[in-house]
């Protein structure tokens, strides 16, 4: 019988960590693992293959939403009713994978919550955020989710591939469609290695901050056609 959760990890330049993330996430939950990497330069992709997941290679580099949308489209062309995300750098516990899934029995998106990774700038920014939006969600920003049929079909619609971050934009998209948003604590590691890339140097805030501003005022309330994605 064909599996009908996928785990979803993208990765830019990850070698360090992503074969012991694929080896623990094994550990953790009995679902296959897809590694989408993200036109990464070393030997991710390698290594995370040798780990025992599938990779997908792309060829230019899309950010971390254009990879993860990525493998939202190829969970559901094969089929597959549930996805689980998780970072590539060993910040995400695998083993709350199957809490979240389990949750999905009541919730469309369930987001693995840990408030306290948080410097005290971002909780002003995600709570000016929340203020624009009226979004219940405290940790925005999480790449932790699980995902159920209904938001992988909404999320792999063209119409999203328009946005450049998975965090507000995507959770406006899912809330304006009447989708069930759940969050659930979730312990959180130090990042191995690396640094976040949303918030690497001032005009990366910058751009965030401005092009988040934009969608939370759009509210993006409108209604999609019904239909699969093309």
């Amino acid at each position: 019988m064909r599996p009908t959760c996928l785990i979803v990890i993208p990765a830019l330049n990850e070698s360090a960590t992503i074969a012991e993330v694929v080896a623990c996430t094994r550990a953790a939950i009995d679902c296959p693992i897809l590694v989408v990497s993200d036109a990464s330069k070393d030997d991710t992709a390698d290594r995370a293959r040798a780990a025992g997941a599938e990779v997908l290679v792309l060829p230019t580099r899309l950010g971390a939403w254009g990879a993860i949308q990525t493998g939202l489209r190829w969970a559901w062309r094969q089929g597959y009713t549930q996805v689980l995300t998780l970072d590539a750098d060993g910040q995400h516990p695998p083993e709350a994978l199957p809490r979240l899934r389990e949750r999905l029995a009541v919730s469309d998106v369930v987001i693995g919550t840990c408030p306290q990774r948080l410097s005290l700038a971002k909780r002003i920014a995600w709570a000016y955020f929340r203020m624009l939006t009226r979004l219940r969600v405290i940790d925005v920003t999480s790449g932790l989710r699980a995902y159920g049929e209904s938001a992988i079909s909404l999320l792999a619609r063209p119409e999203a591939s328009l946005l450049d971050y998975q965090d507000i934009g995507v959770l406006l998209l899912l809330s304006g469609q009447g989708l069930r948003l759940e969050e659930l604590p979730v312990a959180m590691q130090p990042r191995q290695c690396g640094r976040s890339r949303v918030f690497s140097n001032w005009f990366q805030v910058s751009r965030y901050m401005i092009h988040t501003t934009v969608l939370c005022l759009a509210r993006i309330k409108r209604r999609l056609p019904a239909g699969a994605p093309s």
